[in-house]
């Protein structure tokens, strides 16, 4: 099997499986209970907290757990929302977010909220000379990927930052869903980057983990009431032995990560100079350091997605049509719409997402498909 699908999730590690299974059977007490059995849960809590912003360099109290990237795009818009109401109901984000943020905006704009959404140019990215001119005296947040998911676009998120020093008042929320070990943690973390969302099954961690960067001085209403639990921002009973694993994860990914983004960048430059060979494969991905080392979209024109996507499948490779949290629907890809790519080109995309599992072998068999399918459908067409 060869598994080029890392974007849409990622295979838990044997040490991190490992470290789940004996956090919840010795370490299996609430952190909020008082007696020692539930201080031993919550020390481990906190360990896991301190270890992650450890990594990450920022301060443990900025560290806050969540069920994935979901909720935490949710959380930060919908809470700045709320918490900032009074001050504005105007927000910018780019036309090629995920879902998670999109469909979040869509509806604060039900709510009576203003959106503004950037254009982006051929290669996906905004232009920061429009974020400029979209910001407003109400304007309250600014959310712009770091990652875009489907075809690996780096937003100008640094650029961007540097701008928004300006507006100090303005929150700005970054997507970082697909950033994690990437080498572009120097552009998350800055500081005017004030909250930042991460999914543990995108690095390896079981799913249903995930945590958000919420910069010192900060706020923003809590979504989850309750126990009061995360300093009363997010209350439930924490996924212990689910943070204490994706802890690990983070380690793990993170001391592999030089070896693993050259690996990945020989991976998608091979692929790449086979498969532009070919007359109706159109590149969407580029393998510079302005795109992320991870991730491949390209087209076949007069073939959909999801047959190519099926097609592989029998060989035992696994890709995917762009955004696999949409890919079922059977739409076109959102980014490429914004690109403005036409829809008979759109359609045909597919993305091949690498991870440090990955290996020049499995791209050197891949391409050894390629040639047998296209031949394939070239015959059809």
């Amino acid at each position: 099997m060869i598994y080029f699908d890392n974007s849409a999730t990622t295979q838990a590690l044997p040490e991190v499986l490992d470290t789940y299974n004996k956090v919840s059977e010795k370490i299996w007490g609430n952190p909020s209970s008082l007696h020692n059995f539930g201080e031993q849960a919550f020390h481990l809590l906190e360990q896991s907290r301190k270890q992650i912003a450890d990594l990450l360099h920022v301060h443990s109290d900025e560290i806050y757990f969540t069920s994935g990237g979901t909720e935490g795009d949710n959380w930060v818009i919908k809470g700045t929302a709320l918490a900032k109401r009074e001050f504005g109901k105007h927000i910018i984000t780019t036309s090629v977010e995920h879902a998670a943020v999109h469909n979040s905006m869509e509806q604060l704009r039900q709510l009576g909220y203003e959106i503004t959404y950037l254009p982006v140019d051929n290669e996906g990215r905004i232009s920061v000379a429009d974020l400029k001119a979209a910001i407003r005296p109400d304007t309250i947040l600014v959310s712009i990927m770091a990652v875009n998911n489907e075809i690996g676009t780096i937003e100008p998120i640094k650029e961007a930052a540097e701008l928004l020093k300006d507006y100090p008042k303005i929150h700005f929320h970054v997507d970082a869903v697909q950033g994690l070990g990437k080498g572009i943690e120097d552009l998350i973390f800055n500081d005017r980057v004030d909250f930042v969302a991460f999914s543990g099954h995108k690095f390896h961690a079981p799913r249903g983990t995930g945590f958000i960067y919420g910069r010192r001085g900060r706020r923003i209403a809590p979504l989850m009431n309750g126990g009061g639990q995360e300093k009363n921002q997010r209350s439930g009973t924490e996924n212990l032995p689910g943070i204490a694993a994706m802890a690990k994860a983070i380690r793990l990914v993170l001391e592999k990560a030089p070896t693993a983004i050259e690996t990945e960048r020989k991976i998608k430059q091979l692929i790449i100079d086979h498969i532009s060979k070919f007359d109706k494969v159109v590149i969407f991905s580029k393998n510079d350091k302005t795109f992320a080392p991870h991730i491949l979209c390209f087209a076949i024109k007069g073939v959909r997605g999801e047959t190519i996507v099926h097609a592989f499948e029998k060989y035992q490779i696994f890709i995917s049509t762009t955004s696999a949290c949409s890919s079922k629907s059977h739409d076109e890809s959102g980014t490429l719409n914004a690109m403005k790519v036409p829809e008979d080109v759109a359609t045909s995309a597919v993305r091949i997402s690498l991870g440090d599992q990955n290996t020049v072998e499995q791209a050197e068999q891949f391409v050894q498909v390629f040639d047998k399918l296209y031949q394939e459908f070239d015959k059809l067409s």
